[in-house]
């Protein structure tokens, strides 16, 4: 969320919730697959001390699949946005570079079980999270900075820049908790519906916010 509010920041012609909404893509699609049966998740023995997953997803968290789903989402950017014009690339690659920018920081923290393809393929991972509260501050420092970068530029009014950051706050202290203190989840199903349910929420209150502002009612006067 906070590579996607820094974006954001970039092009303001395209409601920022749509950016973050591309930056969480790749956990919908995998949630999505974890509920259909296509990609896995198992809840590890040791998962209250580690908070960490097993995942097996080619289909969202793959290299070609992250470059797939990012190139699908610049394609349809270009298509949905024709208002913009000439600008219509650069939304398109800024779209797209949210989706991917998901893979990147991804593979920053997870171990290695990220495949470069299908899951025969080699596995990346530079496993950040098992120095959880070095990961946490990291995870922390990019969104703070992302939102400061955001409302920065922003042309909100005071409300809804303090209901962003409200919502992004606690997001933030939603994903803290899940990986230091929260109990282990009843079933993979179970942490895929809640996290489609979250995702969802959070996606549409950002473009909620991010509407373009109405002009008050007036009462015309001769």
């Amino acid at each position: 969320m906070g590579v996607a509010l820094a974006i954001g920041r970039v092009e303001r012609r395209v409601n920022v919730g749509v950016f973050v909404a591309a930056s969480l893509w790749l956990d919908a699609v995998l949630w999505l697959c974890v509920m259909l049966g296509w990609e896995s998740v198992e809840i590890p023995a040791d998962f209250a001390r580690t908070h960490q997953p097993r995942f097996g997803f080619p289909f969202s968290h793959g290299l070609l699949a992250a470059l797939l789903w990012s190139a699908l989402a610049a394609a349809l950017a270009w298509a949905a946005l024709p208002a913009l014009r000439g600008s219509r690339w650069r939304a398109a690659l800024l779209l797209a570079a949210a989706v991917f920018s998901h893979w990147l920081l991804d593979a920053l923290v997870h171990r290695p079980e990220l495949p470069l393809a299908g899951t025969a393929s080699p596995m990346v991972g530079l496993g950040l999270w098992d120095a959880m509260p070095v990961a946490l501050l990291v995870e922390a420092a990019l969104v703070v900075a992302g939102l400061s970068l955001f409302a920065a530029g922003a042309n909100w009014s005071r409300q809804r820049s303090l209901m962003l950051t409200a919502l992004v706050l606690l997001a933030l202290v939603f994903t803290v908790v899940g990986m230091t203190v929260a109990p282990p989840p009843p079933s993979p199903r179970a942490m895929a519906a809640s996290s489609l349910a979250t995702i969802a929420v959070v996606c549409g209150l950002v473009v909620w916010l991010g509407r373009p502002a109405t002009r008050p009612f007036t009462v015309p006067t001769r």
